[in-house]
């Protein structure tokens, strides 16, 4: 069975336990994809200078975040990882001219575990995670993406876990049920243009969109969505399965590729 690349926006570690738009569409999005082999996902809390796989068999749990209420640091996803995968991923990424290094006792960030405990509560899927390198450009992330996409074949669900937009410091000064600024739907709209078109090489070319640097200060959190345009294959094109704003400025969208 052969599953499309996903971009999903995690948002805040919040979405685990508050009801919301983005969070009752990934309780379901699971379901609807099926259930594939494995799982390798880039998460934008996994920085790295070149591409990094996680190798360990039983991954511990990353609470990579602070000030939150008690509850969301006693969640566990306790699925397995997949050295296998790993392996194959690294090889892949080795054949296309990629630097990838394997990584060791490096658990889950919440990039990775707080939307698959929505979409696969059962935590029996083996994951990966893939770092994102945010010294590099769009263009990178979207070959990193295009050497990958052969596991969509062999049954693995390739994700980019990041956000659409990503301006923290916005959030924290807006009202959480303020509209959207222009500044935001403008950068969402454009993206959507673009993934929709397939125009893959503009996704990558980021930084041209209108209120780019605005949107992302640090662009760890949108370089996930050129991977994951890149792992849908050659010319692909995005579907956007979801659209929310959180506290204002925190585009939630989900896009499909392939």
């Amino acid at each position: 069975m052969s599953f499309p690349s996903l971009f999903i926006s995690h948002g805040s570690p919040m979405i685990a336990l508050e009801p919301g738009p983005a969070r009752e569409f990934l309780l379901g999005l699971g379901e609807s994809l099926g259930r594939p082999r494995a799982i390798l996902v880039m998460s934008a809390h996994f920085e790295m200078r070149e591409a990094c796989l996680t190798t360990d068999a039983r991954p511990e749990m990353i609470y990579d975040f602070g000030g939150f209420p008690r509850p969301l640091y006693e969640m566990r996803y306790d699925a397995p990882g997949s050295p296998e995968l790993a392996a194959r991923a690294g090889a892949l990424l080795t054949d296309a001219g990629f630097k990838a290094y394997r990584v060791e006792n490096r658990g889950f960030d919440h990039g990775t575990w707080v939307p698959l405990k929505l979409m696969y509560p059962a935590a029996d899927i083996p994951v990966v995670q893939l770092s994102v390198e945010p010294l590099k450009d769009g263009a990178h992330h979207l070959a990193l993406g295009r050497a990958l996409a052969p596991l969509r074949a062999e049954g693995v669900l390739i994700v980019g876990s990041g956000s659409l937009t990503h301006n923290l410091f916005a959030m924290t000064r807006g009202e959480r049920n303020a509209p959207a600024p222009g500044w935001v739907t403008d950068f969402v709209d454009w993206v959507h243009a673009r993934a929709e078109a397939g125009d893959a090489a503009a996704l990558a070319d980021w930084t041209r969109a209108p209120h780019a640097k605005e949107n992302h200060p640090t662009p760890e959190h949108y370089l996930p969505l050129p991977f994951a345009a890149g792992a849908g294959g050659t010319g692909a094109k995005g579907r956007r399965l979801h659209h929310s704003i959180d506290r204002s400025v925190l585009a939630m969208d989900v896009y499909a590729f392939g």
